[in-house]
């Protein structure tokens, strides 16, 4: 009689380990588990997002596919709080069309992605307000790129919004400048190059 194996560790993601789930920001592996699916065994991931009090089963082979990682490492993480102290960059389109884009970078799980979502909606005490659904895109980054903060480095959630914070703070006066799109590309490659000059 064959005892089922528990496997703790698969495509390099083991129990009770965070992870970074796209759609869902960070979740923790709580278990592997196989299933019967259509006569087929699958192998899932059974993924908990304490702060969505919701559980996920992510089936083994498809977790690269679908863009679920490891946490970033530190450095990564220090890259991710530069970037909110750059200085905003709002394109002069729609903004439905901004919103779309903010969101897709949102979900995108890519912590240098949400860091630009979370500094070119950012508002200062002394600014004007933020309309309900810039405030409500803001949040959602600010939380999700919080959570991987706290998690990388073992700090509470509301430490890594002030951590956050702190760093937005640090940044160019906040007049969020109004670019081209055509221009922004221009910008962008100017950008490089200061910072080429910069790490010489």
């Amino acid at each position: 009689m064959s005892s089922q194996k528990k496997t703790s560790q698969r495509q390099g993601f083991k129990t009770g380990e965070s992870i970074v789930y796209p759609a869902h920001g960070v979740g923790q592996i709580v278990a592997i588990e196989e299933q019967v699916v259509a006569g087929m065994k699958l192998e899932l991931f059974v993924i908990d997002f304490e702060k969505d009090k919701m559980r996920l089963k992510v089936p083994v082979a498809k977790a690269e596919a679908v863009g679920m990682r490891k946490l970033s490492e530190t450095d990564f993480v220090e890259r991710a709080l530069k970037v909110v102290q750059g200085r905003a960059r709002v394109k002069r389109t729609m903004w439905s069309r901004r919103a779309q884009e903010y969101d897709a970078k949102i979900n995108s799980g890519d912590l240098i992605s949400i860091a630009e979502v979370v500094r070119d909606l950012y508002r200062a005490e002394s600014q004007p307000e933020q309309s309900y659904s810039e405030r409500q895109l803001y949040e959602a980054a600010l939380g999700r790129m919080a959570r991987e903060l706290a998690a990388v480095n073992e700090i509470s959630e509301t430490e890594a919004v002030q951590l956050i914070e702190v760093n937005l703070n640090k940044g160019p006066k906040r007049g969020a400048k109004v670019v081209d799109e055509a221009d922004a590309d221009a910008e962008d490659e100017d950008d490089v190059e200061v910072e080429a000059e910069q790490a010489a």
